[in-house]
């Protein structure tokens, strides 16, 4: 199956990567609180917590910790679909419920699709208008989510 959509160059940005490992290990990685903490924000970062009720209308909650070992506020997010081994599409537009937050930034697409032996993983960051889809891609969209990519690629062999 392909994306539920087309991205738009303007507003949305794609990285996308060969990962030599299967999709479920993947979803795996994607979908257990314990998993995400391993990899989830680009090191020396850490993930000090996570919540995940996978399902529509569910949380998605992520709580980071700098390397001075300042905790950042949890991040709130709603998944909005969930094809298993197959899609997430989550965004921080929502409260779990499907409750309106205060501050959106993002919906999040991780498409895991078979390709050889290897799953082709790909991120979309989908942004509400130019600026913020720029202001992202300046904070460092390619360099952190693709250092992501390459943690979750290197940690899904040990699981």
């Amino acid at each position: 199956m392909t994306y539920p959509f087309k991205p738009d160059p303007r507003l949305d940005l794609v990285l996308e990567r060969v990962v030599d490992a299967p999709r479920e290990l993947l979803w795996r990685a994607w979908t257990t609180p314990d998993h995400v903490k391993q990899w989830f924000t680009p090191k020396p970062w850490l993930i000090t917590d996570c919540e995940i009720d996978l399902k529509p209308g569910g949380l998605f909650r992520t709580r980071m910790q700098s390397p001075d070992g300042k905790e950042t506020n949890d991040r709130h997010c709603c998944y909005l679909d969930i094809v298993p081994n197959e899609r997430l599409v989550w965004t921080d537009a929502l409260l779990p419920g499907y409750r309106p937050s205060g501050d959106p930034f993002i919906t999040a697409v991780i498409s895991l699709q078979p390709d050889g032996r290897g799953t082709r993983y790909t991120a979309t960051a989908i942004h509400r208008d130019e600026a913020t889809r720029n202001n992202h891609e300046e904070m460092g969209f390619f360099d952190g989510w693709g250092t992501v990519a390459d943690q979750l690629a290197a940690y899904v062999k040990t699981i």
